[in-house]
C-alpha cells in the first residue's frame, strides 16, 4: 500500500476502528508522507496492460455506490502516462448508470483482478468523459484492432492512489481460452503417445512372428 492510498482511504471513522483493533500506529506511519498523487510505475503499467476486464465503482446522486464490470480485448485499459489511464467505453445495455453518476461525482475506484496469479490492484481516481465526436483521435488510439462493438465515448482517469492486495482468499481461476489451450495440448500429447504405443506393439508383434523357432501361442 502506498502512503497516499492510506491518506485517501483512511477516513476518521476508519482510523477509529484501527485504533480499537490495534493497527492505527503502523498505518499512521505509512500515511506520514507528502500528499502527492501516486504515479503508475513499470510493474503497475504491465499489470494494467495485461487485463481484459476490471470493475469500476461510481457514486450516484443519491449516495449509492454502483459497481460496473468493464470488459474488452486484453490491453483495452491503457496507461497514457504515469498519472492517466483511459479506456474506450463500448455500447452496452443503454442504462448509462456509470455515465450519469460521473456527471454528479467524478470520483471512481477501479478493481483489477488476475485470478490465475492471485493478484489484485485497486485504484482511486478522478474520471472525465470524452464523447466520441469530441476527440476522434483519442477514440482511434483507444480502439484496439478487431473491435466490432461501437465505441460511444472514452473514460479518462487521473490516478490519485493505488494499492496492491495480498493473495489471501483470492480463488485461483484461469481464463477459459487458457484452459482449452492446455487441454488441447494434453490431448495432442496423449494422441502422440497412443500412436507411438501402437507402433511399438506392431514392432514387437512383427519381431515375435519372425523369430526362429517361434510357434503360435495356444
Amino acid at each position: 500500500m502506498t502512503g497516499h492510498y492510506a491518506q485517501v482511504a483512511f477516513t476518521p471513522a476508519v482510523r477509529e476502528h484501527q485504533r480499537r483493533h490495534g493497527s492505527l500506529r503502523g498505518y499512521e506511519r505509512m500515511a506520514a508522507v507528502p500528499e502527492v498523487a501516486d504515479a503508475i510505475g513499470q510493474d503497475e503499467a504491465w499489470f494494467i496492460g495485461e487485463r481484459d476486464s476490471f470493475y469500476m465503482s461510481t457514486v450516484s446522486e443519491t449516495g449509492w455506490p454502483y459497481i460496473q464490470h468493464r470488459g474488452g480485448p486484453r490491453g483495452f485499459l491503457k496507461v497514457l502516462d504515469p498519472h492517466t489511464l483511459a479506456f474506450a467505453d463500448f455500447r452496452g445495455n443503454k442504462q448509462y448508470i456509470s455515465r450519469g453518476n460521473l456527471d454528479h461525482d467524478d470520483r471512481v475506484a477501479l478493481f483489477l483482478m488476475d485470478y490465475a496469479a492471485k493478484a489484485r490492484m485497486k485504484i482511486f481516481g478522478h474520471a472525465r468523459v470524452v464523447e466520441a465526436e469530441q476527440d476522434p483521435a483519442l477514440m482511434s488510439a483507444l480502439t484496439l484492432p478487431g473491435t466490432t462493438v461501437p465505441v460511444e465515448r472514452a473514460i479518462v482517469i487521473t490516478v490519485e492512489a493505488f494499492d496492491w492486495n495480498c493473495r489471501q482468499h483470492i480463488p485461483e481461476l484461469y481464463p477459459r481460452e487458457e484452459v482449452l489451450e492446455a487441454v488441447g495440448s494434453l490431448r495432442d500429447r496423449v494422441a502422440e503417445l497412443e500412436r507411438e504405443n501402437a507402433r511399438l506393439r506392431a514392432r514387437i508383434s512383427d519381431t515375435g512372428a519372425q523369430a526362429p523357432g517361434a510357434s503360435p501361442v495356444g
